[in-house]
């Protein structure tokens, strides 16, 4: 018979259709059978000795909720007998609701509820336990994820015992993940924690890849990439990374028009085994990164979300650095500029902050002027050394690209039918902060706001609080300005200013967007279990 191994996790939903990920125990029919008679099905595929499906769930009316219980080979499996959580549903929206965005970045898995949490209480667990508790009230229409997921290079204890059991620790990478098997490890241990398990079978999410999904400073420079390409364990692992995210998290953000026009997804379902095609599609992702496009596009009614790959879609030759290839560039434009007044809220999902705190911007300026040769190559060098060891490798570090996604945010804000609001969403900084840009001239017509938020269960080290909070005093931009000085930087093309924060505590942050109108509340998980509100604020009105 088979069982429920991962799973269900709620994905794609809209007004009449939606998407259902599991993985199964072993080739089986998966279906998804609503209360109110909608429904779907769908045959596992295997990858890698392991079954999923994506059901395609048809039939919902818009504006409704109704329970689904999950059935393998017509044997029901979801919800579990003994749960002591209310019913997972469906909720689709209505034309005249408002959209609720809860977002952040940076989960690293609890422990087990027997263990001592180091790094003190879940956000998500504390969601989950806040909408259990009253089912009909209020809960996120959608959950973007900005990034770390899972952590591929910092194993809980527990995953160190699993692959010290496995293989010798004592050969690189050690104890980070070495290949797909050990990369559903890490799935098994975040997303079978119990309240994030039943959340995510309730509340639709969006999900993008940030560095720790692959390794701390994923393609930070060239010469950053040159090495991990020389060492011997580096490709199993990049290639495992994207087969893995391909899988668990990459098809659940693609709609059902989407997935049927995809050659990879129909490739890997008619296969018995589609581990060669998709190790194969890794293969040339890797080779060529401009060839994938792993970022997209949802609209919630008249609320636009683009979530941008900031990571695998770098160009990193330091004569062309750019944060965006230019096939994603455009892309973004397109997707941006597309229908003029079709949308009152543009919402940018990209796991690394566009507006950082001064000194530190100035700071990653800086160090690519170095890095680019303007100094020279002794400085050079000092650069590259400097860019891996301090991360500096955000929108900031890709000058260019912070000057054009500039430019790209105050075209789509103004005009007669720009959006209330262009909203930038990002985590990556473990610690929670608003920042307003303000344009020299020609300011847009619409709100525009840096949104940060981070972790939402990790660790926030005593340098963190202190080095950020610094960094954006009024000292701090006076070392910042030395730093783009000796630089030879050029100035900005926006100027910011801090409007919230920084707030530090594992935490998420939630959009309410109904019309014209956008409030934000950010909230943190205490050691009761519940979500604090620390912040709320109107952003625009209607």
């Amino acid at each position: 018979m088979a069982e429920l191994r991962l799973g269900p996790v709620l994905r794609y939903v809209d007004g009449s259709s939606a998407t259902v990920w599991v993985e199964a125990s072993r080739p089986c029919a998966a279906e998804v059978r609503c209360a109110d008679g909608a429904g779907g099905q769908a045959r596992t595929f295997q990858v890698a000795g392991h079954h999923y499906a994506l059901v395609q769930v048809e039939g919902l009316t818009a504006a409704t909720t109704t329970s689904y219980d999950v059935l393998l080979d017509g044997t029901p499996v979801w919800p579990p007998p003994d749960s002591r959580f209310p019913a997972s549903v469906i909720r689709t929206p209505g034309d005249d609701d408002a959209v609720r965005v809860s977002f952040g970045s940076c989960r690293w898995a609890a422990p087990p509820a027997d263990e001592a949490d180091p790094v003190g209480p879940d956000a998500l667990d504390s969601l989950a336990a806040r909408i259990a508790a009253d089912p009909d009230g209020e809960r996120p229409d959608v959950l973007v994820l900005l990034g770390d997921q899972v952590y591929a290079d910092e194993t809980s204890a527990a995953t160190h015992r699993w692959l010290a059991a496995r293989r010798d620790l004592s050969d690189p990478p050690g104890s980070e993940v070495a290949d797909y098997e050990e990369y559903t490890r890490l799935y098994y241990e975040s997303w079978l924690d119990p309240e994030v398990r039943w959340l995510l079978s309730t509340v639709p999410s969006c999900m993008i890849f940030d560095d720790h999904d692959v390794i701390d400073d994923w393609n930070t420079s060239a010469a950053w990439l040159a090495d991990m390409r020389a060492t011997p364990w580096w490709r199993e692992r990049l290639l495992s990374g994207l087969m893995s995210y391909w899988v668990h998290q990459h098809l659940g953000n693609l709609s059902p028009a989407e997935l049927s026009a995809d050659p990879l997804y129909a490739a890997v379902r008619e296969l018995p085994d589609g581990t060669d095609e998709l190790r194969a599609f890794a293969c040339k992702a890797d080779a060529d990164p401009a060839s994938v496009r792993w970022s997209y596009r949802r609209d919630f009614g008249r609320v636009r979300l683009l979530m941008v790959d900031t990571r695998a879609a770098r160009v990193l030759d330091e004569e062309a650095r750019s944060m965006l290839d230019p096939g994603e560039a455009e892309w973004l434009r397109e997707q941006a500029l597309e229908g003029p007044g079709s949308y009152d809220h543009l919402l940018i999902g990209t796991s690394l902050p566009w507006l950082l705190p001064h000194l530190v911007h100035d700071a990653e300026a800086w160090n690519a002027a170095l890095c680019r040769g303007d100094r020279g190559a002794r400085w050079a060098r000092f650069g590259e050394d400097l860019r891996r060891r301090a991360d500096l490798e955000h929108w900031a570090a890709f000058p260019a690209s912070f000057a054009e996604l500039a430019a790209l945010i105050a075209e789509a804000g103004t005009g007669p039918q720009a959006p209330a609001s262009v909203l930038v969403l990002s985590g990556d900084v473990h610690h929670a902060y608003v920042a307003e840009p303000v344009w020299p001239t020609g300011a847009p017509d619409a709100r525009v706001l840096q949104l940060t938020c981070s972790p939402v269960h990790n660790a926030i080290p005593l340098a963190i609080r202190l080095g950020f909070r610094f960094g954006w005093s009024a000292a701090a931009r006076a070392l910042g300005r030395r730093f783009a000085r000796h630089g030879r930087c050029a100035p900005t093309a926006v100027k910011w200013r801090k409007t919230g924060g920084p707030w530090f505590g594992n935490q998420l942050m939630t959009l309410t967007l109904r019309g014209r109108s956008a409030r934000l509340r950010l909230e943190q998980a205490r050691a009761n279990g519940a979500l604090k509100t620390v912040e709320e604020s109107t952003l625009t009105t209607a």
